[in-house]
């Protein structure tokens, strides 16, 4: 029951998240760890009082690490994320992939949303789901993420005035929460640095957090598997959405050179109908078939 997706989409809606223990084995976050490890030292610390003064982040995962593909393409993880944003969405896309590193001496996170990145009203709708994947135990003291279960609702609670839950989770299990939900890392405490990797996913028509075309562009995504750039982004969002002259942007993973192509339509299908009808109706008037 705990991987069933429909009981952890349930999860999800009901409190703002759930955490899946052993999603994976924790030999893959060991191994993800090693090849990220190199990278980690050779990463300044963040500038800026949200990212943390004590806190090292890097992104483009899936090009530092054959081992993040795992974690991006989970199954029981991408049924739930479209099972969450499917209803706003032809198709969801990845958001970004982002390792943390938080230090001893770190101050917590200031409680956030992180579908505040997008302006707008956005009530009654899921914009964002993402993934926290330990690399080190979560504890309250090295600085966990905590979450206000509830702040996700359009009645949510009040994150000042009720206490956070802490996401004490080891390697191998995951963390899963909505945009929507007031969270933040902890405070680190402890005497040892806090690494963990973010896989999110959002709905397909947003601009992305991380620019999925700069971090991947076509030399790269060449590379993965069709799912997979379609997932970064190389595939159109209907009706017509992202396209590279009018043609869904996976030509570009096949033939560089896109001058002289054909615009070609990618609708939903109650669209293609009713674009057909008008259409008909037109054709059959200028047959003589309609009065008027």
């Amino acid at each position: 029951m705990a991987h069933d997706p429909a009981r952890l989409a349930a999860m999800l809606l009901a409190d703002g998240y759930c955490i899946v223990e052993n999603a994976v084995a924790p030999d893959a976050i060991t191994a993800l760890e090693t090849e990220l490890s190199p990278r980690f030292e050779a990463t300044p610390f963040c500038e800026g009082g949200f990212y943390g003064a004590r806190t090292k982040r890097f992104g483009a995962l899936l090009r530092r690490s054959d081992h993040a593909t795992a974690l991006v393409r989970h199954p029981l993880i991408l049924t739930v994320a479209e099972t969450i944003l499917g209803a706003w969405c032809d198709r969801i896309v990845l958001n970004l992939t982002q390792a943390v590193e938080i230090h001893p001496g770190a101050l917590a996170q200031v409680p956030h949303r992180d579908q505040d990145l997008w302006g707008g009203d956005k009530t009654g709708m899921d914009y964002q789901l993402n993934v926290i994947w330990p690399v080190d135990p979560f504890t309250a003291d090295n600085g966990a993420t905590r979450l206000w279960p509830g702040s996700h609702r359009d009645d949510g609670v009040d994150p000042l005035v009720v206490a956070p839950i802490v996401a004490d989770m080891a390697p191998g299990s995951a963390l899963l929460f909505l945009g929507s939900i007031v969270h933040g890392a902890g405070a680190n405490v402890s005497d040892a640095v806090r690494r963990a990797v973010i896989v999110g996913y959002c709905l397909g028509w947003l601009r992305t957090f991380e620019n999925q075309y700069l971090v991947y562009p076509p030399e790269v995504a060449r590379q993965f598997d069709p799912d997979l750039a379609a997932l970064v982004g190389y595939a159109q969002h209907r009706p017509n959405l992202g396209n590279v002259e009018g043609q869904c942007p996976s030509v570009l993973l096949g033939n560089p050179v896109i001058d002289g192509l054909a615009a070609v339509d990618a609708l939903r299908p109650e669209q293609a109908y009713a674009i057909a009808d008008h259409i008909a109706e037109q054709e059959a008037a200028r047959a003589g078939l309609l009065g008027g």
